[in-house]
Parts: structure tokens; sequence; C-alpha cells
């Protein structure tokens, strides 16, 4: 679900690709030599090199390398940019927008290794350069975003006669290079500019100290159980514990971290409730526990901020000017999505609480449902009105396995093969890490490299992302692609395989279709992958579809154990509940979109984050029985940075076209292999990254736009209407 390797403030996206975009190989038109194409002898701003057209150097990184790294970097950025502003010719498409894609690969370079620093192996020592560098990093953009001469460049080729003879990827790109330095502050006065430009600085320093909070909370509260506490906790995860617990030096002991990944089975399956409620409370109170570590103060000076700088550009909130440019073109268009799906979800937890109150009376279990029941008790309901356990289920669901199917369904609609890579071949920056060769299976062209880090450990934060270490371009010469995919699954003990849960295995589809998005890009430039947020997620929700398809459950779900296949009873068990839970799901996820949307919507001066979001959800008639998926002050979403500030309904949006999408391969002869809408799937929705207008690229692959109701069916929901 999350995609990103460094989170900043408000930057134009083609201005945030000219600070990372890559170094060219033979520069159709270069620039004169400036101190940019100096080598470098520090290892973070150096050339990949190696095999598969260069790698990141992941085993020689060192954080007393980070700073200067990143200081050279900025200046060796600035200096092209420089370079490029004051060029003395008139301005055109090749010498500015052209050679603003180019510049900055040795910076990009350096955020490559921060990214795996401040994502996938965090410390105490990096969080002091991050917390230091961030408003520095800000400034260094501000620097780009508000350099006039070079506004007037780039204003000069999007109205000029020439716009009209590139082809529609040139005139996209620089339609966004133009349109990110309007909408960052190009247009204001010195006074504002500067004033822009601080708040820039301030809101970079605060995004970092909210995920710093998090990722203390998460890290400082772990729940130590002895043997006798251990009651309804599955083997699986009962072993993962205690390896947990071991390599923390508590050998002997059960650990449950302060993850979704350890907290979401623990309150599925253990029966002691007392227990339930306090790892419930702990997870749930991140961020919000009164200490050095709360986030409440941060949250009100973060939107006081994003609000100031926005009335600088003349928009009445931060949702308006976040939300131009997206798919959902205004806040109001994005809530009325919500509040189409809002009722019928709600309605469905009243009915799901019904279940499992009926269950818990019929047990004498002498209880009102309370959030730290509900996995419980679903998991209950599921057993009796399905027959479905999902521990049963789990005992199907290796990582390994998965992985194999998922290379099926890439092989089957993207031609792609993935062979691992030996070993010490490719550095890796940590020994959980795997890496394999992606080829065109006709061909056995060279695609790409596909990193694998699944396990939870300390030091990464938690959930599942997905990134790139280099993007796929060709306006300088073929670059491939090093995608990555993260997750935090627990461990399965030594010599035993890790078993996951069916969200789980979703997730891990899900993810996937982010890397094949990355691999299957056919754009030229690098401002071409800068991301559409309430589009983004579309590709990988549909990927999600082929986890359910029978060529995968019949090949890759088999058990741990014995290897058998999983029986066709518990597939149908399977599909008959797919829509179990789906009100808790959805007002899970939709309270936190919602709330995203009101905290971007309303005068910051009328917030107290802890009081905003209980009345706002009372108001919107919140179940008591579920909370917030993301709740405020653990919100890093929209609170670490701003890539899905007032724009966390996007998850939604995309499933609109998920489910649409779906049923295109549900219709079609060939059903989900289908190859004719295969074709169409890569060629429209995979390959164009951002260099088609989203909208445009979704109505050549359906014919139409997407219809609501078609997420409504998918989720149960009553259909009201039919276009």
């Amino acid at each position: 679900m999350k995609k990103a390797v460094l989170t900043l403030s408000a930057v134009a996206l083609a201005l945030s690709m000219a600070a990372c975009s890559e170094k060219p190989v033979e520069p159709q038109k270069p620039i004169a030599d400036t101190q940019a194409q100096q080598n470098v002898d520090n290892v973070l701003l150096a050339e990949f090199k190696g095999p598969y057209n260069g790698v990141p150097a992941f085993d020689k990184m060192s954080l007393a390398d980070l700073k200067p790294a990143l200081e050279k970097g900025m200046a060796l950025n600035l200096a092209e940019i420089d370079e490029i502003a004051n060029n003395p010719e008139p301005a055109n498409f090749q010498n500015t927008i052209v050679e603003m894609e180019r510049a900055g690969s040795e910076l990009s370079r350096v955020f490559t290794y921060w990214g795996i620093w401040s994502s996938n192996k965090s410390s105490q020592e990096f969080r002091e350069i991050q917390q230091e560098m961030a408003p520095v990093i800000s400034s260094f953009r501000s620097k780009i975003t508000q350099n006039k001469k070079l506004f007037e460049r780039v204003k000069a080729v999007y109205e000029s006669e020439e716009l009209a003879t590139l082809t529609s990827e040139e005139q996209r790109i620089t339609w966004m290079t133009y349109n990110g330095f309007a909408r960052n502050g190009a247009t204001l006065n010195d006074e504002d500019k500067k004033r822009y430009a601080d708040i820039n600085q301030e809101l970079a320093s605060l995004h970092t100290q909210f995920s710093n909070n998090v990722l203390a909370d998460e890290e400082n509260y772990v729940l130590y159980l002895e043997q006798d506490q251990l009651a309804g906790l599955p083997e699986s995860f009962v072993n993962a514990a205690a390896g947990m617990a071991e390599a923390r030096d508590n050998k002997g002991k059960y650990a449950i971290t302060n993850t979704r990944s350890s907290m979401d089975p623990f309150l599925t399956y253990s029966e002691d409730r007392a227990l339930r409620e306090k790892v419930w409370n702990t997870y749930y109170s991140r961020g919000d526990n009164g200490d050095e570590y709360d986030n409440n103060e941060l949250i009100k000076k973060i939107l006081t901020l994003r609000h100031e700088r926005i009335k600088l550009l003349g928009y009445d909130n931060y949702a308006q000017w976040r939300l131009e440019d997206r798919m959902a073109k205004t806040p109001e268009r994005a809530m009325d999505l919500m509040e189409k799906v809002w009722p019928a979800a709600i309605a469905r937890v009243k009915e799901e609480v019904a279940d499992m109150q009926a269950i818990a009376d019929a047990e004498g279990a002498n209880i009102s449902i309370e959030p730290w029941d509900y996995r419980f008790y679903a998991e209950k309901v599921r057993k009796d009105k399905y027959a479905l356990d999902s521990d049963e289920v789990k005992q199907y669901l290796q990582l390994d396995k998965l992985r194999e199917a998922m290379f099926f369904v890439a092989g089957e609609l993207f031609n792609f093969e993935f062979t691992p890579v030996a070993e010490g071949k490719v550095p890796v920056f940590h020994p959980d890490v795997k890496v394999w060769d992606v080829t065109d299976k006709t061909s056995g062209e060279h695609i790409g490299l596909w990193y694998l880090d699944p396990f939870a450990r300390q030091g990464k934060r938690s959930g599942a992302w997905a990134t790139t270490y280099r993007s796929y371009t060709t306006f300088d010469g073929k670059k491939t692609v090093l995608s990555s995919n993260n997750s935090n699954f627990v461990k399965g003990a030594e010599g035993e395989p890790t078993l996951i849960s069916w969200d789980d295995a979703e997730t891990y589809f899900h993810e996937f279709g982010h890397a094949l998005h990355f691999l299957s890009a056919n754009v030229a430039y690098p401002s071409s992958h800068s991301g559409v947020r309430d589009y983004t997620e579309f590709q990988s929700q549909l990927l999600e579809r082929w986890l359910l398809t029978d060529e995968v459950i019949n090949n890759y779900l088999v058990h741990y154990k014995t290897g058998e296949p999983i029986p066709q009873t518990l597939v149908t068990k399977i599909k008959n509940a797919s829509t179990f839970n789906e009100g808790f799901k959805t007002t899970e996820y939709m309270s936190s979109a919602i709330m995203d949307l009101l905290y971007h919507t309303t005068d910051p001066a009328k917030i107290e984050p802890d009081s905003f979001e209980r009345d706002e959800l009372t108001r919107l008639g919140m179940p008591k029985e579920v909370v917030m998926r993301h709740r405020t002050t653990q919100f890093g979403h929209i609170f670490s940075g701003e890539g899905y500030a007032a724009a966390y309904y996007g998850y939604m949006w995309a499933e609109v076209l998920t489910s649409d999408a779906a049923e295109a391969f549900a219709e079609a002869p060939g059903g989900f292999y289908d190859k004719e809408v295969g074709d169409r799937l890569v060629k429209y929705l995979f390959s164009v990254r951002n260099a088609m207008d989203p909208e445009e690229a979704y109505r050549k692959f359906r014919g139409r736009d997407a219809r609501v109701e078609a997420l409504m069916r998918d989720r149960g929901f009553p259909v009201t209407s039919e276009d």
C-alpha cells in the first residue's frame, strides 16, 4: 500500500524528478561542463556499478557518508539547475525540460540509500541525521521551485508553438513541470516566496518527527508472554513469537510486537480478553501516550502550516489545492464517493456485531462486543456461518509458494520470467533480502531486477510497500528497472515455512502489483513515473484478484506439511465468504479517509486532534466497535509526509476502478487470463505510467468510465442504481 523512498514537503512532481532523475549516458545536447560532471568518491553518490546495468552498493553504504553525500549531491544538482536557468539560448523543450529531466543523478542515488535507512534499517543515528537534514533538503527544493529564471524558461516552453509539435508524453511532462512550479509558489512575490519556503522547511522537520515518534512507540512497546498466556494462538504464530523474543534476548518467552502483523493475528486468536484489550490499546495508542513521542501538538502545527501555505496560493483549503490535479479534482467529489459507500458500510457493521454478540451470548461470555473483541468473534462467526477457519486456510498459504504464484501471474499477463540471482552477485542491505532477474519470456531481454525484503525486524517500519531504485527511461539510452517489495511478515520458526493469513496474501499480491507497474513501464522520461495518487493504487489492487483464480489456487496453495493442494471444499468456503467482514474492513478504512478530508477542509484553528477525531466520528455515526484503521496520531500516510495528505480516499477511488476492471476480465471468454483484455491491461493501465491522463487511459482499456456499482457488488452492499 505504501510506495515511497523519501517523503518530503510539497514539491512539484516534475521538479522532484529534476532532483532525482537519472544521469544521462549520451546527452543529446549536453550542457556545459560543470561540477556535476566530476567524478565523485563518495559511494552514495557514485554511479551504480556491476551487473544488470549497475546496482546499488548496499554492501558498502555507511551512515558516515550520508550527510556529506546529501550536501554534495544538492550542490551538484543546483549547479545543473542554475546552468539550465541561465542558458543564453531561447528556451525550448530540449534545452529546458529535457535538461531538467537529466539533472540530479548523483542526488537520486543518495536518496536510494536514504530510503533504505529510513524504511528498512532505521537507527537512532540515522534519525538524528534525518531530523537535521529534512529542513535542509526542503530548502534545497525550494531553491528550485522558486528559481525565477528557471520558471520563466519552463513557462516559455509551455506557452510556445513548439508544444504542439511534441509527442503526447512530452506535452504531458511539460504541463506537469509548469503546473508543478505554479502550484508550488513560483508565481508568488518575493516575501511570500520566502514564507512559502520557510513553511516547507518547518513541515519537513515536523513530518520527520511525526514518523520517528510512531516508530519509537512501535519499538518501545513489546509484550512478552509466558507459556500459560498463549491459549488460542496458532502454533505457527507461537513459534514465530518465540523467535521474535529470542531475537530480542528474551529466549523462553513470546514477543507480541507493536505492529499490525503481530497485533492482528493476536487479536484474532487469543482467548485472553484482558490481553487482547492490552494489545489493542497499545497498538491504537501509538503517538497518543502523552509522553515525549506524543503527536497531537505536531498534528496541529502541521495542519496550521499547510493551511497557511495554500492560503498564500489563493486556495480555500489544503484539500482543494491537493486534489486539483488528481482524478477526483475536488474534495467534494472525493467526499461524494465516500458518502455513497459509508451508509452501507456502517449498516453492515451493525449486522456483523449482531452476529458476534449472538455467539458471545450463546457462550455465556456476559460481555458487550468491544473493538478488541471484533477480530476474535468475527473469526467465530466465520467458522459458524461459513465453516471457515482462518488458521486452516493459513496452512495452505506459504510465503514462498505465493511468491511462485505471483511469478506465474506475471508470466501469463506480462510475459515476465523471474530467475533467482545467485547470492553475492548483487549486494543487499540485509541477509533476508533476495533478488531475481526479470526477463522477457520470449526474447530473453533483460527487464530489470526485483528485490524482496519480506520479514519484520527492529528498525524496519511497519506495513508493506514497494519502491524503485531505478526506473525505466529511454530518452538517454535505455535504463532498466530496479524494483523492490518490502513487507513485515513474522518469519516462520527455523526450518519451517512462513505461513500468512489470507489478508496478508492479498497484500503480498497488492504490493507485487506495484512492482509489475514499475517493471512493465514503457515511457521515455523520468517525470512520466510521477504518480497520480488516486490512480496509482488501482493497478496493485487489481492484481489481488488473481489470488482467487483457479490457476493459482490449484497449483500454489498447498499444505505446508503434506504438500496436498487446498481442498475444493475449502476453496468454496473462501469464495462464499469473500464479502465476510466487509463492513469492518470498509468502515475502518473509510473512517480514516473521511477524517483525512475533514482535517484538510477544516480551519486548523478549530481543530484539537483528539477531540476532533472523536467528535467527527460520532457525528458520522462511527460504530463504537470499530476504530479508524489509522488513528490520527499514527496516521503516517498524511502526517509523516504529504504523499497521501487529503488523498487517502484514493484507495477507494482506485477500488472503484479495480472492481469495474475486474468485471471486464470476468466477462471475457478467457476470464482473468484472457489474452485480449490482458493485452489492453498492460498497454493502457500498466506500461503508460503517468505519460497519459489516467481517465483517458482507463477509457481506452474499458471503453467507458468506471462505475461505482461494481464496487458495491464486490463488497456485497446494496446496489441502488446503474448507469
